[in-house]
């Protein structure tokens, strides 16, 4: 039942244009699986999808490593450097500011950049925590990061 389940919510995210848990949910319920939104957020987890802006200044679920969701090159600089606010660093941690609904987008980035000091990201509604090996790895990301940035 949850492959079926998990299969049809990436059929929803590709066919619809899906904003929040809420309508995930209610897109789950109309079709007969019987779902709660503490399930849904799990499955989200579970498939690895992620909040993208749309064109019109909406946002949509996409699967992170979709056709929708950019590898890397200039088009994901240029997304991450127009929905990053701030970039600071303690230690061998980096906190990353971001409109609302955009740290996921900006963790995506940071991970498919293959950085060998980023042991990993844990990413909110607009922050995002980056964990780096040394305090030395996090002040070389922390300038590389604010340089895509600074780049608008």
């Amino acid at each position: 039942m949850k492959q079926k389940r998990h299969n049809t919510i990436l059929n929803l995210i590709n066919s619809k244009n899906i904003e929040t848990q809420s309508e995930l949910t209610q897109e789950l319920l109309n079709m007969g699986f019987a779902v709660t939104q503490a399930t849904v957020s799990r499955d989200i987890k579970d498939l690895h999808i992620i909040k993208l802006q749309t064109g019109d200044g909406h946002y949509k679920y996409a699967q992170a490593g979709s056709s929708n969701v950019p590898k890397g090159g200039n088009r994901v600089k240029s997304i991450f450097s127009n929905s990053v606010l701030s970039v600071d660093s303690a230690l061998n941690q980096i906190v990353i500011k971001t409109l609302s609904g955009m740290a996921q987008a900006a963790a995506i980035m940071i991970e498919s950049m293959d950085w060998p000091d980023v042991l990993g990201t844990v990413a909110g509604d607009d922050t995002v925590l980056v964990i780096v090996r040394s305090e030395e790895g996090a002040n070389e990301l922390s300038e590389k990061l604010k340089g895509i940035i600074d780049k608008k």
